[in-house]
């Protein structure tokens, strides 16, 4: 099964995503911070990383920096809050492959994460 990390610290938040992607079919590993999705990431090993930039511990712009120094075809999806352009221009730099604005429709979501793993099913 296609596994899917989220790294998100507003709880209802998390548990939204966390449930409509796994009735897309995916599973999912929620994290609530950098720290752990960091650590997750490496022992999961999941096809496709979404994260919010403002996470506790390590940034969003951490994990996005770390994935790609380990896997550059590792998909990294960034949640922002509004305001947030040089920030998201900042994960592009790094290496996101996507981005979504805060707040945003959870089926929109889910073609992004569509169009990302279609080719790595």
């Amino acid at each position: 099964m296609f596994k899917i990390l989220i790294a998100e610290d507003e709880p209802l938040m998390l548990k939204t995503l966390e449930l409509k992607l796994q009735k897309e079919g995916y599973q999912v590993i929620a994290c609530n911070d950098g720290r752990e999705a960091l650590q997750k990431i490496e022992s999961e090993q999941p096809q496709l990383v979404i994260t919010d930039i403002m996470i506790p511990y390590v940034s969003g712009l951490e994990i996005v920096r770390h994935v790609k120094a380990m896997n550059t075809s590792l998909p990294v999806i960034v949640l922002s809050a509004m305001g947030q352009e040089k920030t998201v221009e900042e994960a592009f730099e790094l290496g996101a492959d996507d981005y979504i604005t805060k707040p945003f429709n959870l089926n929109e979501l889910a073609i992004r994460v569509k169009r990302l793993t279609r080719n790595i099913r």
